[in-house]
């Protein structure tokens, strides 16, 4: 099925687009599966559906499972966290530095797996392969509870990272509108699972059978979740619109919705002109820099907070209770920051905004007098807020990189970067630090820093580009189904950044 064109045995430029034709239509695999819907069905009953209705009946069929998997996605990977002052650094002889590579390792196999699980998400069903993998990191998480010594540990840790790589991969916005709000409510799940992770291993301290360590029992309950949770997104989770179970017309207008952020929906052609352009794009190289610099702190608010807090000086029941305002934090900040972004359409800023709250909570962990307690806490859970940010950065990236393979390759670069600062963050909590860690909190500071000089300078970029565009192309006229020919925001002269 193409689009009318003049006839032409290579590619043409339009007034607005640059679009691929022969013989005077769109070559195989050049168009989004969108635009072939479309075109092969009647659409002429759309306006009957009520447009808030189906945008709720969109939520429902894909919120719950997305919050479930990024609850779990986190959960899973910090119940370590939790672990570590329960007696599963006693009971598998390990000290603070293999602590620190069992962190390590899961990242590493995480950045080294999002590639292949980007090219992998593109090819096959998206919710399936999702499930499949949110099934077996289930079966991962779950066998952590057999584990005797850091070797086992640390086979489970590299198999998690790689089953995890697909977890933040899933493209929501292939169902619905690019809005920091879609995120809001599955980012916030790293919230909610930090609560209820406090409140179990909190609840399990008081279990005094021998038979089983209460560590144990906590991996075995959160690893049995995952695992029905894994099962119900392959059963329940759309891979786009078109195979949802909508009706036809509430298809079609969900499909017409999504014209808006001209990014495509779906394109199984894997496109290598596109996979180049992404790494010729400047903003691909402010977001990793934004990302990997404010994740090193990832460490410290992830893997590491519960020790922070006990080393503060509270016992092992007090830093369980006192890791829920955590989660409240996040969860207050996360749905603050992307509605703010979402209501006054200012995505940067309001990353800006976060990363320096979580500056000042950094500044007060490191350079608090040790005696101060009341300060040392505040700046652990300020440090919380930087979280708030990484929703708004996902969302900026899936709303201004366009054209079906860019987006899937920016997303694994997206979680790359997200990676990579994971990995350097665990190396700054050496044994030798103990117990204060100060070079580590240090390291907090400076890096969110940077983090915010690269957010300004990458909403100043956005800016510029929109502004030379609209110097350069005024006066153009709009191309009939330009957002389905599933063109990248380079090659569509159209397409204006969202700052």
């Amino acid at each position: 099925m193409g689009v009318p064109s003049e006839k032409h045995d290579h590619p043409v430029r339009n007034d607005s687009v640059d679009v691929d034709v022969k013989n005077g239509v769109i070559q195989d695999g050049k168009a989004d599966a969108a635009l072939d819907f479309l075109r092969a069905e009647d659409n002429t009953d759309a306006t009957e559906v009520n447009e808030k209705a189906l945008v709720r009946k969109i939520d429902w069929m894909i919120m719950p499972l997305m919050w479930a998997a990024y609850n779990l996605q986190y959960l899973d990977k910090v119940l370590i966290n939790y672990a570590s002052v329960m007696g599963l650094l006693t009971d598998t002889n390990m000290r603070t530095n293999e602590f620190s590579d069992l962190t390590l390792a899961f990242y590493v196999t995480y950045l080294v797996f999002e590639l292949p699980t980007g090219f992998l998400m593109q090819r096959l069903p998206t919710a399936k392969y999702l499930g499949l993998n949110v099934t077996l990191w289930g079966l991962m998480t779950t066998l952590n509870c057999t584990a005797k010594n850091f070797g086992g540990l640390m086979t489970l840790r590299v198999l998690l990272g790689c089953f995890e790589s697909s977890s933040l991969s899933h493209p929501c916005g292939t169902n619905e509108t690019n809005n920091p709000n879609e995120w809001e409510l599955g980012i916030s799940g790293t919230g909610t699972a930090s609560i209820m992770g406090a409140l179990v291993a909190y609840g399990l301290l008081f279990y005094t059978n021998d038979q089983f360590k209460s560590w144990q029992i906590m991996f075995l309950i959160f690893g049995l979740i995952t695992i029905v949770v894994g099962i119900c997104i392959v059963i329940f989770l759309p891979d786009n619109p078109m195979t949802s179970r909508l009706t036809h017309a509430e298809k079609v207008l969900a499909i017409e919705r999504l014209r808006e952020n001209r990014t495509g929906i779906e394109n199984k052609h894997f496109k290598w002109h596109q996979f180049v352009e992404i790494f010729r794009d400047p903003q691909t190289y402010l977001i990793v820099i934004i990302v990997a610099s404010m994740n090193i702190s990832n460490a410290a608010v992830s893997s590491f907070t519960s020790l922070i807090i006990k080393n503060i000086g509270f016992t092992t029941k007090e830093t369980e209770l006192l890791n829920i305002p955590n989660g409240a934090v996040s969860i207050v900040s996360i749905v603050t920051a992307s509605y703010c972004a979402s209501r006054y359409d200012q995505r940067c800023l309001c990353v800006i905004a976060s990363l320096t709250i979580g500056l000042l909570g950094g500044c007060l962990l490191a350079f608090s007098p040790k005696d101060m307690k009341a300060a040392q806490l505040a700046g652990n859970y300020l440090t919380q807020v930087i979280g708030s940010a990484l929703p708004i950065l996902y969302s900026l990236a899936g709303a201004n990189a366009a054209g079906h393979t860019k987006k899937i390759t920016m997303n694994a670069i997206l979680l790359m970067a997200f990676c990579l600062g994971n990995i350097l963050g665990p190396l700054t909590f050496r044994t030798k630090d103990e117990p204060n860690y100060i070079p580590a909190k240090i390291a907090l500071v400076v890096t969110v820093a940077l983090a915010i000089i690269f957010a300004f300078l990458l909403r100043f970029y956005y800016g510029w580009e929109n502004r030379r565009r609209d110097a350069r192309h005024e006066g153009e006229v709009h191309q009939e189904n330009s957002e389905f020919l599933d063109l990248t925001d380079r090659q569509n002269r159209e397409f204006r950044y969202k700052l």
